[in-house]
């Protein structure tokens, strides 16, 4: 019983693994081992694919190891893998089954001696950059009075109490429409470009400021996504990025149209041009009142060195004696008035006396007796006229009379027509069978010539 058991065991010591169970054991020992490591190479053979996956692998001068890293990893990257990019993964080693080939599951993805927020920064911005959206000939200037500024800030922050302070002091005419947002951690580059949208939506806006603080990149990193930097650059109206302080750099500030080194810098941008017109105005309002004081001085010092030459005597002089020649002529002419009135009046009174001493009303009945005779005689001569012109009338109507052919016809005569309505003069005008009409003096018939 011993010898068989052994040789049992014997034969069981000696069968072989299968490939399938080979590999399943390494892969025990080798994700046992190596169930989280930190490895550092650099990136080759980098595929995205359609599925959002990353396949690569790292190498150094003596070996390669092959990685992968799934999209749900991926999306917490700041940056984007690239060949020849010096990185530090962390992860877990893996026995890829179907190949035999053991691999790297990436978890964590690191540049080397450039961080990745500041790798992610100059990758988006080198982007961007290729595409023309930091073009400087794309850059709208900001309007010289603008009536409605719009604010994107948080509305708790400092940021928002600067510009609202340095605007009542710049142009406390200049209107703020404020579309608060968060500017620090997740879901504030959302707020922000829902913020933009809201104020190109308002027709009364000019101008957009979009900023905050200062503060680390991380606090700023909402203004390096590219979602953000891509509202910025469709604004309607023109945008000045007021983000962080003087040293501080984000996408956004490439991509406005304006850069402000901080939020109250920006509000003096689109306030400063009001407030130095009316300075200026005020100069020059200033300027002239000096200046007309200065030549009323001027012209009345010449005034007064004319007054005192003997050339405005002169003038002075002949004026009098052309005011004194005018009085004298004045006189004159009313002198000659009252003469020619009273030699009026005095015609006036001799007509008058004339008009009285005629006797009118004799002279109107002695008209008025004219006048009925000759009424009298214009009566009997129209008469006289209507008696001869209705005998010559009553002589000329019997001479027609004689002459029209109806009398003719009661005298026993008759008229021939044809059939075309003519007149027949002589009997050889119809021929047998022909129709005739005939016209007589209380008729008329039709007839046929034999």
């Amino acid at each position: 019983m011993s010898q068989l058991t052994f040789l049992e065991q014997l034969a069981r010591e000696r069968r072989p693994l299968s490939i399938s169970e080979l590999t399943a054991r390494i892969k025990g020992l080798v994700e046992s081992e190596f169930f989280e490591v930190w490895v550092e190479g650099e990136i080759s053979n980098f595929t995205r694919a359609g599925s959002g996956h990353w396949y690569f692998s790292l190498k150094d001068d003596g070996a390669s190891l092959r990685c992968a890293s799934f999209r749900t990893q991926n999306r917490l990257a700041r940056f984007k893998p690239a060949d020849g990019l010096h990185v530090m993964a962390h992860g877990r080693l893996t026995l890829y089954e179907p190949r035999g080939e053991y691999q790297m599951i990436v978890e964590r993805l690191e540049p080397v001696g450039l961080g990745a927020l500041q790798l992610a920064f100059e990758q988006l911005k080198t982007r961007l950059a290729a595409e023309g959206l930091f073009d400087p000939a794309r850059k709208r200037p900001l309007p010289l009075l603008p009536r409605c500024v719009g604010v994107v800030t948080s509305q708790t922050g400092a940021a928002v109490r600067d510009i609202l302070r340095v605007i009542r002091r710049r142009n406390h005419a200049l209107s703020v429409l404020i579309a608060p947002a968060r500017v620090q951690g997740e879901g504030a580059a959302g707020e922000i470009i829902r913020a933009i949208k809201l104020l190109c939506s308002r027709e009364e806006v000019d101008v957009i400021i979009v900023g905050r603080g200062g503060g680390s990149i991380e606090d700023l990193w909402c203004f390096n996504e590219e979602a953000v930097a891509r509202a910025i650059a469709r604004s309607r109206v023109p945008v000045i990025s007021a983000v962080g302080h003087e040293i501080d750099y984000t996408i956004a500030d490439f991509v406005a149209d304006h850069r402000a080194s901080t939020p109250s810098a920006a509000a003096d941008m689109v306030s400063a041009a009001h407030s130095d017109l009316t300075t200026r105005i005020s100069r020059l309002r200033e300027d002239l009142l000096h200046a007309m004081e200065y030549r009323v001085s001027t012209l009345r010092r010449q005034l007064g060195d004319l007054e005192r030459s003997r050339g405005f005597a002169v003038v002075r002089d002949r004026i009098q004696a052309t005011l004194q020649r005018l009085d004298y002529a004045v006189t004159a002419i009313e002198r000659a008035l009252v003469k020619k009135t009273r030699a009026t009046r005095a015609s006036l009174a001799q007509l008058g006396n004339r008009l009285s001493e005629a006797d009118i009303a004799r002279a109107l009945s002695a008209r008025r007796g004219r006048l009925a005779v000759l009424s009298g005689k214009l009566d009997a001569s129209a008469l006289s006229m209507v008696r001869r012109n209705s005998e010559q009338l009553a002589v000329a109507a019997g001479k027609l009379d004689s002459l029209s052919p109806l009398a003719v016809l009661g005298r026993g005569y008759a008229i021939a027509f044809d059939a075309r309505g003519s007149v027949i003069k002589r009997a050889d005008d119809v021929s047998r069978g022909d129709r005739v009409h005939v016209k007589v003096s209380d008729g008329e018939m039709d007839c046929i010539k034999e």
